[in-house]
């Protein structure tokens, strides 16, 4: 049995979506941080647990072939799960990752398509929530948190963020330093600066900053709003969000406009949409594109059909198939994304589009209004999914099936919810088409993947 503190040497198999080599000394899984596949290492064990233990490298014995320098080599942020090995490599961990999911889901015979690279593997996210904390000697923190803890690693110039997030972070950091603002702490429910939330669109180049506080009142606001503005013209918009809670959420739910507007516009899939702080929308514009695109595909409209789009967010999705389709109908829990989604039907012309806000969890009541509303029942020819990480609760899964659609087309940023929800719908008279998954989020351990499962005619 290994002990805390105690020196091996590993040779390391395989690397985990967090980024850890993977090591069996004897059998026993040794998680390593700073080690790629290939490599022998020498290692500290720092963890120990019954059935695996948590070693980090103190010196690289034999380089892999995977190993590479070229990409971010902070020495304080190890957010990136990839950041050390290739591109090429990075894609294929990605790939057999959405393979082995499906395996476990008892799902092995699943065909799982090439990865799709994206088309941008630094400056792609449009959307960064950066927490801050105080230095012991002064100044300020703003990055992301360490994995598996709640420290936070300085990156304000993360290479991933797209250009001139980093200049918006170093204007607010020297506002926080001359106003001498304090950080929330969540023990004590005290201070102010908890996150600084930044959203860009990628084609109109808007930008729409939230600060996310503890408190209500905000010192210097006026202030604050005359500085942003100065620096930086691009900002549409600035909001205070107030979040008291002791929570792992960002974002609370009360808004306060301070300057501007309470949104930025983007366009994508030939759509031009509206979108608020709280709704959701594809991080990476790029490889967003790609997906929709082939989504579109899987769906296989006619032009006759019924769309029902849940978890539909802005309405991206559902919009950028409206013009080949007869009807879309949206669900979304958020009510600000939404009425957002009507406005961008309404902002493009879009006549045969209705968005409505719901929990897709809430399966008695979920298509009430918009029967209503229609003034018949609804039964959808086609049904898109696209839900967080969690992935579709299986009360919604029983209902999609019982309205025996033609074709599920499911989108998932989790390739093991995804292959856990479709084992649960293919027994109710689903097939399971190609899995292809898409590098949305390059660097990172996440995957994003589209399936199309086409209701049997027997």
């Amino acid at each position: 049995m290994l002990s805390k503190n105690q020196k091996l040497t590993l040779t390391v198999v395989d690397l985990n979506h967090l980024g850890y080599g993977v090591a069996k000394p004897d059998g026993f899984t040794v998680f390593v941080s700073g080690a790629v596949t290939g490599e022998i290492v020498e290692a500290l064990v720092i963890k120990v647990n019954r059935t695996y233990a948590v070693a980090k490298t103190t010196k690289i014995l034999t380089p892999s072939p995977l190993r590479t320098s070229e990409r971010c080599q902070s020495p304080v942020c190890h957010a990136c799960a990839y950041r050390d090995i290739l591109y090429s490599e990075e894609c294929r961990q990605k790939e057999q990752s959405v393979r082995m999911a499906f395996r476990k889901a008892g799902l092995p015979d699943t065909e799982i398509a090439p990865l799709v690279p994206s088309p941008r593997l630094v400056g792609y996210r449009n959307k960064a929530q950066y927490p801050i904390a105080k230095e012991e000697k002064g100044g300020y923190r703003i990055g992301f948190y360490a994995p598996k803890s709640h420290r936070v690693t300085e990156a304000a110039d993360c290479p991933l963020a797209v250009e001139g997030f980093s200049a918006i972070l170093e204007t607010l950091r020297a506002f926080f330093e001359k106003h001498r603002l304090t950080v929330f702490d969540p023990e004590s429910g005290r201070g102010l600066l908890r996150h600084i939330y930044l959203r860009r669109g990628e084609v109109s180049g808007e930008v729409l900053l939230t600060l996310v506080v503890g408190e209500k009142s905000f010192p210097g606001e006026e202030a604050l709003v005359f500085t942003l503005r100065a620096a930086h013209p691009e900002i549409v918009g600035i909001l205070l969000n107030y979040n008291p809670e002791n929570t792992n959420v960002i974002l609370g739910d009360d808004y306060r406009l301070l300057y501007g507007a309470d949104r930025i516009h983007d366009t994508l899939a030939g759509v031009s949409l509206g979108i608020t702080a709280p709704s959701f929308y594809q991080v990476n514009h790029a490889a967003a594109e790609l997906l929709y695109a082939k989504a579109k595909e899987l769906a296989a409209l006619t032009g006759r059909e019924t769309l029902l789009d849940l978890y539909c967010g802005v309405g991206s999705i559902g919009l950028s198939m409206a013009r080949d389709v007869a009807e879309v109908i949206g669900v979304e829990i958020v009510e600000s994304a939404a009425r957002c989604a009507e406005e961008n039907a309404e902002a493009n012309g879009i006549k045969n589009a209705h968005f409505y806000a719901g929990d897709a969890a809430d399966t008695e009541g979920l298509l009430r209004a918009a029967e209503k509303k229609r003034g018949a029942p609804i039964r959808p020819d086609v049904i898109v999914l696209d839900p967080p990480r969690g992935g579709c609760d299986e009360r919604t899964l029983d209902f999609v099936a019982s309205l025996h659609p033609k074709r599920i087309v499911y989108i998932s940023c989790n390739p093991e919810t995804l292959a856990r929800d479709v084992s649960r719908l293919a027994p109710q008279g689903f097939a399971v088409g190609t899995v292809t998954p898409f590098d949305l989020f390059p660097g990172t351990g996440h995957v994003e993947s589209v399936v199309c499962l086409t209701r049997r005619t027997n």
